[in-house]
């Protein structure tokens, strides 16, 4: 399974690093799209977002990351082609003098469009998701007083992933992480917007927030090696990966029952329904975007 813990980190970034409003759509002053290199023998593989300043960068993501980030949607919201979630790329781009960060994802959306060659539409569909919502007796998690720095909005954008045999680590940036890793889920002052968000990489179905709650929080969740294990092979499942029969059928008959538990613990528990959700459909992309 050393593979499967790299593979686990294929999606992370998207709405967690731009807020929502809409804004005019500029362009980068300069950019630079080149393939990213494939993971070394250890199988250590590095994935993220870093603003700072003028400088953006993102590293070994794919066209259907770059894709989330730029419409602000999350992976599954993204259709199109299989190679979309599997050919990886860096990018290096400048902001123009005067311009936000908070305008990234319209400069994103304008520099796919040209280097990829990219035709796409708008869709919606009723799809099955698991509603996070709040358990009978109510939430047990403590919430957190607000991160100083964060709330003044002194900090960068720096949402990073790194993986290996030894487990996944995800960082939204401003203190909020979670690590994957022997047989648990650790998280620090994630939101439950943050807690959906990572839950849904090693879920089948789409993980939404409906707890309502606003905090941020600090958590475990126990789980059983079957069901640690069957989390990472779901999470490759989603990415796009084409894994050997021998490791799908290790999915058959996985309850994640110690998840559950643990989530009832906390006073939280995953919930089946159907929802509406907004699509962003690719027609056309070329796979090897245009020079520089």
């Amino acid at each position: 399974m050393r593979t499967v813990h790299w593979l686990a980190l294929s999606t992370f970034v998207s709405l967690t690093a731009f807020g929502q409003t809409p804004a005019p759509r500029p362009e980068f002053e300069v950019a630079s799209i080149k393939p990213a290199e494939q993971p070394g023998a250890n199988m250590q593989v590095n994935v993220g977002l870093h603003i700072d300043g003028a400088q953006v960068r993102f590293s070994y993501a794919s066209l259907k990351d770059l894709l989330g980030m730029a419409y602000r949607v999350r992976h599954y919201q993204v259709e199109g082609p299989d190679w979309m979630a599997s050919e990886r790329f860096d990018i290096s781009a400048k902001l123009p003098e005067g311009a936000k960060r908070e305008q990234v994802p319209e400069m994103l959306q304008a520099l796919l469009a040209d280097r990829f060659q990219l035709a796409l539409h708008h869709g919606s569909k009723e799809l099955p998701v698991l509603a996070l919502v709040a358990a009978k007796g109510g939430v047990k998690l403590k919430e957190l007083p607000p991160d100083s720095e964060a709330a003044a909005g002194r900090s960068n954008i720096d949402v990073a992933a790194t993986g290996g045999p030894a487990g996944v680590s995800v960082s939204f940036g401003k203190g909020s992480y979670y690590t994957f890793a022997n047989n648990r889920f650790e998280a620090k002052r994630l939101t439950m917007g943050q807690v959906a968000l990572s839950l849904e990489r090693y879920e089948t179905d789409p993980v939404v927030d409906m707890t309502g709650l606003t905090g941020a929080y600090d958590f475990v969740l126990e789980l059983t090696p079957e069901d640690y294990r069957a989390m990472l092979i779901r999470s490759a499942v989603s990415a796009g990966v084409s894994l050997p029969r021998e490791a799908l059928q290790m999915l058959d008959g996985n309850t994640a029952d110690s998840l559950a538990a643990s989530l009832e613990n906390l006073g939280l528990k995953l919930e089946r329904r159907k929802a509406p959700v907004d699509t962003v459909i690719v027609d056309k992309a070329s796979k090897t975007p245009t020079a520089n």
